[in-house]
């Protein structure tokens, strides 16, 4: 921290830095793999784009880098902000946006680390930046007809002896919409202030541990029963989720897309491939 701060005190074209993400959430749990999520606020973002040298000289030789704005493979945002995603040989990973733009402050938590000219605002204090959000009737029916149409998809490649097109639909798609809604069922016992953290890595502490039992056992490797097998896990989890979120919150959940999908999966498995 102190070398991130200095940096920027240091160098006249920085006018001020500012800290984000887990380090600054309230509800993270500190370890030893946060991340320094920094901005450092400049008048021109010219200087320091492709600048690798200007980044050696003030932190070191990263172990890994990736430039987000200097990909082709995956497009980059072209909002005129140029980013270093650093990790150090010691294992500290920096996350560093340069950019030119005022801040606005849309309740992220975060940190200010140092501001020259006064040109940051007072920051809010948001503890339910991360609060998981309150759907309407409209959202949890079109995640519950996602979760069951995407289905069929996982039990046809299974059945095709498609492996990896099966696998990559259940947990693309398929697992979205399973978080989603293993996310609502937390929120609304909670009255949806609660954080699961980044695709419902705090579930381990916030289901009965019934659930995050059932939860685990969505997963397999590429074994081909093991996979049908958390396919009907997945398809367990979700109903009991969405009846839980539908019982709180007064919604409706149909069963008969529950029941479609789950005897598609079984009679596509009886007809599956050797």
């Amino acid at each position: 921290m102190r070398l991130i701060t200095e940096t920027a005190r240091d160098d006249d074209r920085i006018r001020a830095a500012m800290l984000s993400g887990s380090r600054t959430d309230p509800d993270a749990e500190p370890d030893d793999f946060r991340d320094y999520d920094v901005v450092y606020f400049v008048r021109d973002v010219a200087p320091f784009r492709e600048n690798d040298a200007w980044i050696e000289k003030a932190f070191g030789k990263p172990s890994l880098m990736q430039k987000p704005e200097s990909m082709r493979l995956i497009p980059p945002d072209g909002n005129g902000d140029f980013v270093y995603l650093m990790l150090f040989p010691d294992g500290n990973r920096i996350d560093l946006t340069f950019t030119a733009d005022p801040y606005e402050d849309d309740g992220e938590p975060a940190e200010i680390l140092l501001d020259k000219d006064g040109m940051l605002p007072p920051l809010q204090v948001r503890r339910d930046y991360w609060f998981v959000k309150k759907p309407d009737q409209k959202l949890f029916s079109d995640c519950s007809n996602e979760f069951y149409w995407c289905m069929q998809n996982v039990a046809k490649g299974l059945a095709r002896g498609e492996i990896s097109y099966a696998l990559y639909m259940r947990d693309g798609p398929v697992r979205d919409m399973l978080i989603r809604m293993i996310s609502w069922r937390i929120g609304a016992e909670r009255d949806f202030r609660v954080s699961v953290g980044k695709r419902g890595k705090r579930f381990g502490i916030l289901l009965p541990e019934t659930e995050y039992t059932l939860f685990l056992a969505t997963y397999s490797g590429a074994d081909r029963e093991g996979a049908w097998k958390s396919a009907e896990n997945m398809i367990a989890l979700f109903g009991k989720c969405a009846r839980f979120t539908a019982d709180k919150l007064g919604f409706r959940f149909d069963e008969a897309e529950e029941k479609a999908a789950l005897l598609y999966l079984e009679e596509t498995h009886k007809k599956q491939k050797n």
